[in-house]
């Protein structure tokens, strides 16, 4: 509860809208007594975990302020929003940084540029991993930039992404087949800039990001399922046939290293399973002779 903590003491007055999705744990029952606290508060309870993207969405649909803000629950806001809301007004999209615990701005995370065949099948492969001084990594993860220097980014995160209402709905929301989570906050900031709207960085507005935990309660090997598949999508919907089917192949091939260490860290063959899945899907869509049902020309346009 210590989001909307910072939330009532960053942003007082602001309306607030909690999606849970299906959670296990206390959460509701929480909240639910919050509004004693703070009449601008409110809840939807979802019976079914209807992932980042549509809980988002319905967050959008409820809310009817000018300016929406994306916050996930493991972050904390840090300083007021002011800055923010201006320039998502003046923008259509603004974003802030997304730090550690230490203060400093999470490098690699806050913001990225959009990404390329090369960079994800750098990804797919471990070679930014193994290797993350090379160029294209740099260039992905804006390694290159001070991360305190205001101005346009092309790919902030999602943690901490606000929107107006207007453009949201322009873009039909974000793209809920990335089921449950990842890329869908990368494709809507992509369909964005290819409308011509600008996503501006404004580092003054911080919050320190605890990081994944509602991710880390999904099994490894369903995780790197939802990965692979979410990767593939946003691949499909944004590249040309080649370079897609070269991150098809990139995610064909390490499927066997991935597997391998998947087994030494989990001392059983359950990632033997997901590995067969992934190279199912990677490789149905390597052979396909016709374009990806997601693929939508250079434009990226859904």
């Amino acid at each position: 509860m210590s989001c909307l903590d910072a939330l009532a003491e960053m942003a007082p007055g602001m309306a607030v809208l909690v999606v849970d999705n299906a959670s296990t744990d206390t959460t509701v029952e929480q909240v639910r007594r919050r509004p004693i606290m703070n009449p601008q508060l409110k809840m939807v309870a979802n019976r079914e975990n209807r992932g980042f993207a549509g809980a988002s969405n319905q967050g959008f649909r409820e809310i009817g302020t000018e300016a929406i803000l994306l916050l996930n629950p493991d972050v904390r806001l840090r300083t007021p929003l002011a800055a923010l809301i201006e320039a998502c007004r003046k923008h259509g999209l603004a974003a802030g940084q997304l730090t550690g615990p230490d203060d400093g701005a999470q490098t690699g995370f806050t913001m990225r540029r959009f990404p390329t065949p090369a960079s994800l099948a750098f990804e797919l492969l471990g070679i930014n991993r193994l290797w993350p001084g090379n160029s294209v990594n740099r260039r992905y993860r804006y390694l290159d930039r001070d991360l305190n220097r205001e101005g346009p980014v092309e790919q902030p995160a999602g943690a901490l992404l606000m929107a107006r209402r207007d453009v949201w709905e322009q873009l039909g929301g974000l793209d809920e087949g990335f089921y449950p989570v990842w890329f869908e906050d990368v494709d809507f900031c992509r369909r964005a800039a290819n409308l011509g709207y600008r996503i501006q960085y404004v580092p003054q507005v911080r919050a320190e990001h605890l990081g994944g935990h509602s991710v880390t309660r999904i099994p490894r090997t369903r995780m790197e399922e939802y990965w692979y598949g979410s990767l593939l999508r946003y691949a499909a919907k944004h590249f040309r046939p080649w370079p897609y089917r070269g991150v098809c192949l990139a995610a064909v091939l390490s499927t066997v290293p991935r597997t391998v260490a998947g087994i030494i860290r989990e001392q059983n063959l359950n990632p033997v399973v997901s590995c067969y899945k992934i190279m199912r899907l990677a490789v149905g869509r390597l052979v396909s002779r016709t374009r990806p049902a997601q693929w939508s020309g250079s434009t990226g346009k859904t």
